[in-house]
């Protein structure tokens, strides 16, 4: 099937079938479709939608969110993970109001400038907002490209990521870029699904080698497994006997940039040592570990509260808090594991 075929039975599907009621479908801009594009990167439209709706309800406009404080950008940001992305979002939200007064450049190559923004986001803001004709490359333009064409490798690896963009852009037509982006996009979501697609409802059903092949099992490829090593740490949570907690903003770069955290040692003696250098006075009360799965490694978590019995103020240099541990009322960016200790806190007082 030729690519000028393929286009137009895909669109053919799409304006039947396609999703066009998303959020970020409704009153289109660069900058909606550039925040929804951005969380949408290793999340799920269903578990984006709500993060959506409060973040563009709070930062309406790229002005609004260059202008606002990154613990408040990060605190709506807290539970999508990969907390890099609001950084950026932060960083390139103040470039495009400060040095395109507001309005987003008008280039994918522009648009791969900014912070956080690549390939496939530039193209779907083109093609989205701008009309021009610009592929993209989610999971699930990869996942419906390779069942279609066969392909049996890894679509992770680099030769293969090089081929991948090769072929949507042979395949994304001049006309209707937009919509045939989209269309790649509700395809993969709806029908062609990693497990148990539905492909006799497909618009390819005749022609997908994967199909025809009985292949979708196996197309794409999985990563070939390694085991993920496994860390460990201790958070320490300091607690004063009017039940404020201790809470530290992390560095930008690493885990959790950007977020507040506990204090983190290597053991408990480590952690146990700080406090008697300190000369704190304190009862510790060490709590189930649990663990914590990043994309590349496990990270076993011991947590241990330690109630202090003198009056502290000032604990390290970090830019930190002292909180009253109500978790609706704190708004700043939390790491997730320090949420789920915060609210067993909560549960205790």
């Amino acid at each position: 099937m030729t690519p000028e075929r393929f286009g137009e039975r895909l669109l053919a599907w799409w304006d039947e079938h396609g999703r066009k009621d998303l959020p970020w479908q409704l009153n289109k801009s660069p900058y909606r479709v550039w925040v929804s594009e951005i969380m949408l990167q290793q999340t799920q439209v269903k578990t984006v939608i709500p993060f959506y709706q409060r973040f563009m309800a709070r930062f309406p406009t790229v002005q609004a969110l260059a202008e606002a404080p990154e613990d408040e950008v990060m605190h709506h940001w807290t539970g999508l993970g990969y907390y890099a992305r609001a950084r950026n979002l932060h960083k390139a939200a103040k470039i495009v109001s400060t040095d395109y007064q507001g309005d987003f450049p008008g280039t994918v190559e522009a648009l791969q400038a900014l912070p956080g923004i690549g390939r496939s986001t530039a193209g779907a803001i083109a093609a989205f907002t701008m009309g021009q004709s610009s592929a993209i490359m989610d999971g699930n333009v990869k996942r419906v490209l390779c069942r279609f064409l066969g392909i049996r490798e890894w679509p992770g690896a680099s030769h293969m990521q090089a081929r991948l963009w090769e072929l949507a852009e042979r395949y994304t037509p001049k006309q209707r870029t937009g919509d045939y982006n989209q269309a790649m996009m509700d395809l993969g979501a709806t029908l062609c699904t990693r497990s148990k697609p539905s492909c006799l409802l497909c618009p390819f059903n005749d022609s997908c080698i994967a199909r025809l092949e009985d292949l979708t099992k196996s197309i794409p490829a999985s990563k070939p497994k390694t085991d993920k090593p496994v860390k460990s740490t201790v958070m320490l949570m300091l607690q004063q006997q009017d039940g404020r907690v201790y809470l530290e903003k992390r560095p930008a770069n690493g885990i959790w940039g950007g977020l507040y955290s506990f204090k983190e040692f290597e053991d408990l003696d480590a952690a146990q040592t700080w406090l008697d250098l300190k000369g704190y006075r304190y009862q510790l009360e060490p709590w189930a570990c649990f663990r914590h799965t990043f994309s590349h490694y496990h990270l076993d978590i011991q947590p241990v509260l330690a109630r202090l019995e003198n009056d502290v103020t000032e604990v390290s240099e970090a830019e930190s808090v002292w909180l009253q541990v109500v978790l609706n009322d704190i708004e700043i960016g939390l790491a997730a594991p320090v949420k789920k200790l915060l609210a067993q806190i909560e549960k205790t007082q």
